[in-house]
Formats: structure tokens, sequence, C-alpha cells
């Protein structure tokens, strides 16, 4: 993992115009108000060897708690956590906003930060709910507070 190359990822998406339309970007996805950057994803784990996956899981999780404190040392604070597992059962019965209904699909604890100045949230989690899905440490930045 090279935490300075997606600290310089996060920063910058910070201040990038949002895409217009929803599609792939050059670092996962964007769409109006919101872009997922794929910071690390796992290789080969899409069906089945689940404790292959459980390392892959681990891994992820000891990257993304690496740039949450290097984060939290940044913009001095340590952020907010979101459960995302709460926020998947409120999509039953609410409108939950993108990205977080989707990113509650795919995760299930979110770091939070608001980027001071600029009106955007960082959130930094562990996509690994779908094990038909590679493991992807995400980082997403959004103009649509937390739920």
């Amino acid at each position: 993992m090279d935490i300075a190359r997606h600290i310089a990822l996060i920063d910058e998406l910070c201040h990038r115009p949002f895409p217009a339309g929803h599609g792939p970007s050059e670092v996962g996805a964007g769409a109006p108000g919101h872009f997922t950057a794929v910071l690390e994803t796992s290789h080969g784990l899409r069906a089945g060897r689940p404790a292959e996956r459980a390392v892959a899981v681990e891994q992820a999780e000891k990257e993304r708690d690496a740039l949450h404190e290097l984060l939290a040392v940044r913009r001095g604070e340590e952020g907010d956590v979101l459960n995302l597992q709460t926020v998947l059962l409120r999509t039953a019965g609410e409108e939950i906003p993108e990205p977080w209904a989707g990113l509650s699909v795919s995760a299930r604890v979110a770091y939070l930060w608001e980027a001071r100045g600029t009106g955007r949230w960082i959130a930094l989690a562990v996509a690994d709910r779908d094990e038909t899905e590679e493991v992807r440490l995400l980082a997403v930045v959004t103009g649509q507070a937390p739920p």
C-alpha cells in the first residue's frame, strides 16, 4: 500500500469537480455528487476460498486503519464512525442518498471526516459484504452529508 499516494488522491478528489453522470473513472467510479476510489483490491477471491478471503479482509482493514490514523493526524481529529449495517437496514424503510446507500451494501463500517472548506465528506471503508466481489479498500468523497 502506498499511503502517500492514497492521501494525495483523497486530497485531489476533495477539490476535483464531480462528474455530470454515472460511470467509471480512472480511480474507480464517479457520479453526480461523489467519487468512489478503489485504493486497493484483492485478486482472485470472488468465489470460494473463505480462509484466503478472511486474510484479505484483515489486511484491507489494517490498511484502512493506517489511513485512518494518518488522516486523523492531518485533520486534527479522529473522525466519526458510521455503522453502515444500520444504514443498510434503514434503506428498507427510507430513502438513503447515494453514495451512502450503495456503500452500505458493500461495507460494514466507514470512518468519516468533513473536509473543511470544501463542503465534502471523506469516508474510508472495506468493501467485503459481497463474496462474489473482490475485497476492496474504498475512499469515498462526496458532497452529501452522511445519513
